[in-house]
């Protein structure tokens, strides 16, 4: 007989509080995981889900920044770093 340990992914179920992205900007975090989906909110979109420690406690936030998603795409082999994410403009770009 099969357990199901043996068949099923492991779960990407992310931890942490959500906070939104304006409450950290320019505050430095830990990047530590991530995950891009389809928008919910606008179909034909992605949406980036962000794993991050702030003063050590884990958070996340939701947002379909096209830069944000287009970086960690570009960079998240790199992942644990650190960084701080500004506001340029009308959109959001680590630094």
């Amino acid at each position: 007989m099969k357990r199901f340990s043996d068949f099923a992914k492991p779960s990407s179920v992310m931890t942490g509080d959500k906070i939104r992205i304006s409450d950290i900007l320019g505050k430095e975090i830990e990047v530590i995981g991530y995950k891009i989906t389809d928008s919910k909110q606008k179909l034909g979109t992605e949406m980036l889900t962000l794993q991050f420690k702030l003063d050590g406690e884990e958070r996340i936030l939701f947002t379909g920044s096209n830069v944000l998603i287009d970086q960690i795409k570009e960079y998240g082999h790199e992942i644990p770093f650190l960084t701080k994410i500004q506001q340029v403009n009308r959109f959001y770009t680590f630094t």
